[in-house]
């Protein structure tokens, strides 16, 4: 699908999904009402630190996280992909959503020219384009080199973007 949308300046927008990522910020993701990310069969990741967070999502859908890292949480998705907060209005949460939500950027796939393993997000990445620059070149020669068979394309992406 093409976008209908301007390009986005690679440097201004790798410049401000960095401080999201470091500072837990907004992402600002101009979304449309999508909700891809939403409905694609995704864990969220939650920390203890996110106290306010926590309160507001039904514990009986929180699962610690697997591993070494026992500060964290997992909710889970619903029998149709979807996330149990999203409602047929939006984000239940959506003042109080988690960090994971709040960083997440789809266009982190079209910025590394990577195509995510979701089919909405992968959709809704087509349509982000970025001006086409040496920095944008670089990105997708960094993705291209870290791709290999195992690796979740969403690491690739993240790592190529903030290589």
């Amino acid at each position: 699908m093409p976008s209908d949308r301007s390009a986005i300046d690679f440097a201004t927008w790798r410049a401000q999904f960095r401080s999201a990522l470091e500072r837990g910020g907004n992402s600002a993701v101009p979304c449309d009402g999508c909700t891809a990310c939403c409905r694609s069969h995704q864990f969220v990741h939650i920390d203890d630190d996110e106290t306010d967070t926590l309160a507001h999502i039904d514990p009986d859908l929180l699962v610690r996280t697997p591993g070494v890292d026992a500060h964290s949480w997992v909710m889970g998705y619903d029998t149709a992909g979807r996330c149990p907060q999203l409602t047929d209005t939006g984000c239940s949460i959506y003042e109080h959503r988690p960090r994971t939500c709040r960083t997440y950027d789809c266009r982190v796939f079209a910025a590394a020219g990577v195509r995510p393993d979701q089919p909405l997000v992968a959709d809704r990445a087509a349509t982000w384009v970025f001006t086409a620059d040496d920095q944008v070149e670089r990105c997708r020669d960094r993705a291209a080199q870290m791709t290999e068979p195992g690796r979740p394309p969403a690491s690739v992406a993240l790592a190529a973007v903030l290589g």
